[in-house]
């Protein structure tokens, strides 16, 4: 028995020095994976540049404001979108260095939540309606339904073949699912960082901290 232990104990040690020495892909995936949609995100939100291409940030948050104000309610609506904008567009960037790793995902962990509350909670879980997924919302067979009447149309009148080509249709239920998802993700990289050798953060820990 005891041999069996010492094997077994051997073959761990020996994961271990591999899983710590590859242990910096985790974070580094993460960070790739969710750049890119916070970048998305705040470009959306705020185009700093007016249609003559002079530089008009007020313009440019103007529409973002208005549904802050008029669609969601929120006060200050000027300062919010300001907010979100600015942790969505410098967020993206820390995280693409892996600077501030920890702490820039605490404000876009916020962001999350509030989108979630503000903007998809009525919606339920899912992103998109499939009654094949968990936590399909009370009128996704309805959606459904609908989604395949749609096609029926296309199929009838259009160039069905064309049109899907590339995808297939969806019927968008804008639920939480994809702002849980992001938020999982900050609350690891909260909770690791930005991970080792492809991040400032480990080089300047290892430069200046003991």
């Amino acid at each position: 028995m005891s041999t069996v232990i010492c094997i077994v104990n051997k073959a761990q040690e020996l994961f271990d020095k591999v899983r710590t020495s590859v242990d910096f892909i985790g974070p580094l995936l993460l960070r790739i994976y969710i750049v890119p949609v916070f970048w998305v995100a705040s470009n959306n939100k705020w185009n700093p540049f007016a249609e003559n291409g002079t530089f008009n940030p007020i313009e440019g948050l103007k529409y973002t404001s208005q549904w802050f104000g008029d669609s969601l309610g929120m006060p200050v609506p000027d300062l919010m979108a300001f907010l979100a904008w600015g942790t969505e567009y410098f967020g993206a960037i820390l995280l693409a260095l892996g600077l501030a790793t920890h702490w820039i995902s605490i404000p876009l962990m916020a962001t999350m939540i509030v989108a979630a509350v503000t903007v998809h909670w009525q919606n339920g879980w899912q992103a998109v309606h499939d009654l094949s997924s968990p936590y399909a919302s009370a009128n996704a067979g309805e959606a459904i339904e609908r989604l395949s009447r749609a096609k029926d149309i296309l199929r009838e009148h259009g160039n069905y073949d064309w049109l899907t080509e590339h995808g297939n249709f969806i019927i968008s239920n804008s639920g939480i699912e994809w702002a849980a998802t992001y938020f999982i993700i900050l609350l690891a990289l909260f909770v690791t960082g930005g991970g080792k050798f492809i991040s400032v953060d480990y080089w300047l820990a290892k430069k200046f901290r003991a």
